[in-house]
């Protein structure tokens, strides 16, 4: 079996995660305020209520606490001069070879937020798929936008 990729994501990841996380953990909070209307309009039983409250704070605590460290840890990647290989996934391991020969074009991607911690995430796109290299320090996604690009057309005109 091949070994893992040896580049990591910048750490920077897990505080732009948990923001993020944050920042949405904000809608699952309209649910059990939706619930808490119809409680009041059709006397419908508070200990439902009690129950959606408790999941909601579950699901915050790990989408802000315990999911980006876990994210960061088992997101690797490399890129050579044949391919890019990407490795990711918790429960489900996910490994993907890209080859250079397949690639049409590269993109760095950065949000408000993204941009708030410095990191911008590399978008790989070939004919079937885009693939993502997700919150790396802004001048190694720019660093590495450029030597796929580089690789990417070495390759298309050796072809």
């Amino acid at each position: 079996m091949q070994t893992i990729p040896d580049h990591q994501i910048d750490e920077k990841a897990v505080s732009y995660w948990r923001w993020s996380g944050l920042l949405g953990s904000f809608l699952y909070w309209l649910v059990p305020l939706a619930y808490y209307g119809a409680m009041r309009l059709w006397n419908w039983p508070g200990w439902i209520l009690a129950i959606i409250i408790v999941l909601v704070l579950l699901i915050s605590f790990l989408e802000i606490t315990v999911i980006p460290n876990i994210l960061w840890k088992t997101w690797r990647y490399d890129v050579s001069e044949h391919q890019i290989d990407l490795y990711h996934g918790v429960f489900i391991k996910y490994r993907t070879l890209i080859p250079m020969v397949h690639i049409q074009h590269v993109d760095t991607v950065q949000g408000p937020l993204m941009r708030h911690f410095g990191i911008s995430t590399v978008t790989v796109s070939t004919a079937a798929d885009e693939h993502e290299i997700p919150a790396l320090a802004d001048d190694v996604a720019a660093e590495l936008r450029e030597k796929i690009s580089v690789l990417a057309r070495v390759v298309d005109e050796d072809v």
